[in-house]
Parts: structure tokens; sequence; C-alpha cells
């Protein structure tokens, strides 16, 4: 695989949208949950009417991932490069889409954290002549966002037990004599 990708992307107009989310986790588990296979097969790509079938990631630069949604209509495949990691703060990958077949877009997620939870926003860059995705596209990546969301709650969710017990079993300082 040659870089001619990227030559390809500079020969078009391109459009970028964004798509920000905010979550109630760390940047840590944001980042993480976007290069874990067990946890992105649930959210990433994933539609309402399909399931995963494949969730192929090597993180690493220059690492592949490969994605399958097996939907009613077909198999919709997702395939991409990452080229920057920076844990837990960015990531950019290339990305295509099989049933478009266009030229690499290029998706940058930036993870800020807040004073409570994390803000995600993601910027896709694509060839201006797919503008008549956009909207589609953005309501492709907000429903990966609530999709993240629903995860990354029930992590905590299986994690709130532990803090409980451990909170019940330190005596309280406010009865100490």
């Amino acid at each position: 695989m040659s870089d001619h990708g990227g030559m390809l992307m500079s020969a078009c107009n391109t459009i970028t949208l964004n798509v920000a989310h905010t979550f109630n986790a760390s940047p840590c588990a944001v980042y993480d949950a976007w290069l874990n296979p067990q946890i992105a097969k649930r959210f990433l790509f994933a539609s309402d009417e399909g399931r995963v079938i494949r969730a192929d990631i090597d993180p690493k630069v220059g690492g592949h991932f490969l994605v399958i949604d097996r939907r009613p209509t077909g198999d919709a495949v997702h395939y991409g490069v990452f080229l920057e990691l920076r844990r837990p703060r960015r990531m950019v990958f290339c990305f295509s889409a099989a049933e478009h077949d266009h030229n690499a877009d290029r998706i940058q997620i930036d993870i800020e954290p807040l004073a409570e939870g994390t803000r995600l926003t993601l910027s896709h860059e694509m060839c201006a002549e797919w503008g008549q995705f956009e909207e589609q596209t953005r309501q492709g990546w907000a429903h990966v966002m609530q999709g993240l969301e629903r995860e990354l709650e029930a992590m905590q969710v299986v994690n709130v037990p532990e803090i409980v017990a451990q909170a019940a079993s330190e005596p309280s300082k406010a009865s100490a004599p």
C-alpha cells in the first residue's frame, strides 16, 4: 500500500463536518474504547438493524482496522488506517466504507478533559462530491457517539459495587470519638 490515498485526497475539494459529544468518563476510557475490539464492535459503525460480525483493530500508527456490520441489506465494510495515535488526546485515521468506494476520508478525533467528564470532537473530512451524504454521515457519527456513551455507562455500572463495598468497609471518620 503506497500512500497515494493522500494524493487522491488533495485532488478533490473537501468539506469537513464536526460532531461533538460530552461523556461522563475519563479521557483514557473514551480513547481506549475506540481501540478495544470487544467494545468497539458494540458501537463503532454498528447499526440498529445490523450486528457487527467482525472488528479487527491494530492500534498503532500504520495499523489497520476493519469493521463489518451485517445488515439486512448486506455487509457494510468499514476499513481504515491509523495515521496518528496520541493517547488519550488525539486519534487520526483515514477511512473508507466499501459501499461508497470513494477516496479515503480523514477522521480526526480530539479528546479533552472537562471539569467533569470528557469532550470528544470528531472532524470528518470528505470529498465535496460526497456532500449529499453529509447529513447521513453526521447522523451516523452521532449514532456512534450515543452507542459509545451507552458502553461507557455500562462499564461504569460494573465498577460501582466495588466502590460502594470499599466505602462501606472503611470506618467512618465522622463516628470516631
